[in-house]
């Protein structure tokens, strides 16, 4: 059997509600209490193992993102276990996030403190869009429901000194869903993310802030529709039989008609 898997749960409750609602199989997976990505990678591929699940779509947003493609790289020159990859908003490399000295000290600092450096960017990009701020607000809301052991796990995986290795992934389809509004990742990082993925589908937002699956989630959901259509009907599906492909894209008319030209420019 064959998943969706999204990266990380809290804040893709408006894909899962979406897509389940048309017979995909989705999953969405919360982040151990890990301090390195080998272990991290290394505890998803036994959960795969525990799920008995051969091969899965991987949905992953910023971190999320990143550590799909670290744990797709990982089975270079062995059986896939990686479908294909939606990474948004994410990067290919932490050096970005030049925090690469504090990594060590992340475990001994204070929730509070762990939390403010997960918002210090974020808070610097206002938006008078009232989903886009809401999205920053229920975001906000959602670190404080962890604790200082996953806010320092998580932080650390951000910003340990890594890279994505896009010779490893070549061949794996790629959907890069992206924004053009103001967002913690500059234009740069996201030039870099195109050039390791030349052959890799785009999917541009006008807008969306940080954290598009909340606040442009219409949009989001069709691109990701559009990425496993091709899978439909075939042995890597992640939706159940009985999956019409054509019906299964029919969203808000607007939404359809500007996310769809986005999708097919590319």
């Amino acid at each position: 059997q064959h998943e969706l898997i999204l990266v990380p749960p809290q804040v893709f409750f408006r894909q899962v509600l979406y897509l389940t609602s048309f017979g995909f199989r989705v999953i969405a997976l919360d982040y151990p209490v890990v301090w390195s990505l080998g272990d991290w990678c290394l505890s998803f591929q036994r959960l795969l193992d525990h799920l008995s699940l051969a091969r899965v779509h991987i949905f992953g947003a910023s971190l999320g993102g990143f550590l799909a493609q670290k744990f797709a790289e990982q089975e270079h020159g062995r059986a896939r276990r990686v479908a294909s990859l939606v990474l948004c908003n994410s990067f290919v490399e932490t050096s970005i996030f030049q925090q690469t000295n504090s990594v060590k000290s992340f475990w001994l600092l204070p929730a509070v403190v762990l939390r403010s450096t997960v918002m210090h960017n974020l808070d610097s990009i206002s938006s008078r869009d009232r989903e886009i701020a809401d999205s920053m607000l229920f975001l906000n809301h959602s670190l404080h429901s962890l604790s200082q052991q996953q806010l320092a796990s998580r932080l650390t995986l951000n910003c340990q000194d890594d890279y994505v290795e896009p010779h490893k992934l070549q061949g794996l389809p790629v959907t890069l869903i992206d924004v053009f509004d103001d967002n913690a990742l500059t234009s740069r990082v996201r030039e870099e993310t195109y050039k390791c993925y030349p052959d890799a589908k785009r999917a541009h937002l006008k807008s969306g802030g940080n954290f598009p699956y909340l606040s442009r989630a219409s949009e989001v959901n069709l691109h990701l529709q559009i990425h496993l259509q091709p899978f439909l009907n075939s042995p890597l599906s992640p939706a159940d039989d009985s999956v019409n492909p054509t019906a299964c894209a029919c969203v808000e008319t607007p939404v359809t008609s500007a996310a769809a030209t986005a999708a097919s420019a590319h």
